[in-house]
């Protein structure tokens, strides 16, 4: 995108909104970079911080690695265009995203995803099984929601929201995965454990010999654990090495 674009963008936009749309680019090119992206579908989805309930989402039909700061879609809870873009909005694709959002005024992002793995575990009937580290994580916060086809009917979102509860993680059957954080680090964080948490399983299944699990009551503290190995602030300590990678590999997002 050309720099006038970029600063009519930035001239319409607070300095707060501003950053968060770098941040939400960011999140969409590592989730290229690290190839959790299904072409132009699925999205990720960001609160501007306010009482008028508005969000970013990504252009449709672009790719991951195309969305920049100034091309990302402001849009109201119904997924009408704030601000005038020349990009396509998806409404279907928000449905999943208003659901969660409506009731969730913890979390900041939504972040969905239809990688291999992650699909695969979703379509095992037992889900996510506690045989590593990174599952244990995953299961001190999961929910799971059956599949109703291709979410595009409201009647939908309050069964999804009955499931998701207070959860960060969200098991679509046969769909994909599902994280939402109170900042976008966070989300990106908890999809890298909840995709590493799949492809773990995966790959363990693949080997068939009986699997070891943890014992439950460790399950039981690990919420307690993270936040003393983090302060709880597990997003915001990984993010800054995130960007300095980013920077250096595909630095176009901050456009």
């Amino acid at each position: 995108m050309n720099k006038s674009v970029q600063s009519e963008v930035q001239r319409l936009v607070s300095d707060e909104e501003w950053q968060l749309r770098v941040n939400l680019a960011a999140c969409y090119r590592l989730v290229a970079l690290h190839g959790w992206s299904d072409l132009v579908f699925t999205h990720i989805s960001a609160r501007i911080p306010g009482p008028e309930h508005h969000f970013l989402i990504n252009p449709y039909g672009l790719m991951f690695d195309e969305v920049t700061a100034s091309n990302l879609i402001k849009v109201d809870q119904n997924c009408k265009k704030i601000i005038d873009s020349p990009y396509p909005v998806n409404p279907a694709g928000f449905v999943i995203h208003s659901a969660v959002h409506a009731v969730r005024e913890d979390i900041q992002c939504v972040l969905h995803t239809h990688t291999r793995s992650g699909i695969a575990v979703s379509a095992q009937k037992n889900g996510i099984l506690p045989i590593s580290q990174q599952a244990t994580f995953v299961l001190s916060s999961l929910a799971y929601h059956d599949y109703e086809g291709v979410a595009i009917h409201d009647d939908e979102k309050s069964r999804l929201q009955a499931d998701l509860g207070s959860a960060n993680f969200l098991l679509l059957r046969n769909h994909g995965l599902l994280t939402c954080g109170r900042t976008i680090a966070d989300a990106f964080l908890a999809m890298y454990t909840f995709e590493t948490t799949c492809q773990i399983q995966i790959a363990a299944q693949s080997g068939g010999s009986e699997l070891v699990q943890v014992d439950p009551k460790i399950i039981t503290g690990v919420a307690h654990a993270m936040k003393v190995q983090t302060a709880g602030m597990a997003g915001e300590f990984v993010w800054p090495s995130l960007l300095r990678k980013l920077d250096r590999l595909d630095p176009g997002y901050s456009a």
